[in-house]
């Protein structure tokens, strides 16, 4: 046969297989390709970021001119924190499901991946999912309360204390604010985290709905079954608050503070980084400090008896599993605390953004520009 050869020419050779340095610097026509893909998606996000600022100067339009510490401003920090921590712990229902499960029976899984990998193929997407609709409505209220409530006891507690005082114990202020906030928002969240956790922690799911778990509930055990893990939940959810916001607004003072500018002069990308960043440092420190309770909580919804205290169970529980089994899960909920905590304030500081507020927190209004 003319033309024919047994082995591969030295053309094809290079074509199949190229060298490191084609490998680096792809052929003009491929390069063209990758230049065109890069120069659209810069476009798209262009395009996308006007709609957003289009979006935004309607909205403020719409809505006038917010003044600080006023009802609208209250009622948007209110939105800003229901769709904060309704959206970031739905997002999260996956982790949540393992670590609740892991928490009341270490032995169930080995690793998350297991756990996802078992859940999946006995239930599919759906079971991994478990109990996403009552921490939707449930951290939905929580979060409006929390944040909207901490913008009002921290303004309240501030007037109360003068300027002085408030400025040399604005940290007692962050913390007195948060604690207040969250002992409210607490009553609105327990009933949904009731239900979530009987659902998470039995199998199959205790209850098909939310609706259906809360008139079950309601009707075999009335509206105190509800309630049952309202003490640990404070117990949890109090300490965690006040880590959360007094070290995210000491976090991000310091941030400000070492950067060589004032936080007026910085443009909303890096506001909003500087909210994550210091979000997510928060949120470890969250983790740590409230998971013994958050055990506890999970515990106590599946495990207490009829007519027992809350003390009484919490004694029993903790004998059963001692000092060790309250730090089961840890590392999956420090991972989950992070990143849900970062994410609810870079949500919370974009939205107030959008309709023409500061982020929250600042460095110090007297620091020297540098030169």
């Amino acid at each position: 046969m003319p033309g024919f050869t047994l082995f591969p020419t030295a053309e094809t050779m290079v074509s199949v297989f190229p060298s490191p340095l084609q490998r680096r610097h792809p052929p003009p026509t491929e390069a063209y390709w990758i230049a065109s893909i890069s120069d659209k998606a810069h476009g798209l996000s262009e395009e996308a970021k006007r709609e957003i600022e289009k979006a935004s100067a309607l909205a403020q339009k719409k809505a006038g001119k917010i003044e600080m510490y006023s009802p609208k401003f209250y009622a948007a920090c209110t939105l800003g924190g229901l769709l904060a921590c309704g959206v970031t712990h739905t997002a999260v229902t996956p982790l949540d499901l393992v670590k609740c499960r892991r928490q009341v029976d270490a032995k169930l899984y080995k690793t998350n991946f297991q756990a996802w990998s078992m859940i999946g193929r006995a239930e599919g997407i759906r079971g991994i999912f478990t109990g996403w609709s009552p921490t939707f409505f449930g951290y939905c209220a929580q979060g409006a309360v929390k944040y909207g409530g901490y913008e009002y006891f921290k303004k309240l507690y501030t007037d109360l204390a003068g300027p002085e005082y408030a400025s040399k114990y604005k940290t007692g202020i962050y913390l007195a604010g948060s604690a207040s906030a969250e002992f409210l928002a607490d009553i609105a969240l327990c009933p949904f985290e009731a239900i979530k956790v009987r659902m998470q922690t039995t199998i199959p799911a205790a209850y098909s709905s939310t609706f259906k778990g809360l008139s079950t509930v309601i009707s075999s055990e009335g509206v105190s079954g509800l309630y049952k893990g309202i003490v640990p939940l404070w117990g949890r959810q109090i300490p965690y608050t006040m880590m959360k916001f007094a070290s995210f607004e000491t976090i991000v003072e310091a941030i400000y503070n070492y950067l060589p500018n004032q936080k007026s002069e910085y443009g909303k990308g890096v506001q909003t980084a500087v909210s994550f960043g210091g979000g997510y440092i928060a949120g470890i420190l969250c983790a740590v400090v409230s998971h013994p309770a958050d055990v506890m909580v999970s515990k106590l919804n599946q495990e207490r008896k009829a007519g027992e205290s809350a003390g009484q169970a919490t004694g029993r529980i903790y004998k059963e599993i001692g000092f060790r089994g309250l730090w089961n899960g840890l590392p999956v909920r420090i991972v989950m605390i992070g990143t849900l905590t970062g994410l609810q304030w870079l949500i919370y500081d974009s939205f107030k953004i959008f309709v023409g507020l500061p982020t929250t927190g600042g460095g110090s209004e007297e620091k020297k520009k540098s030169v």
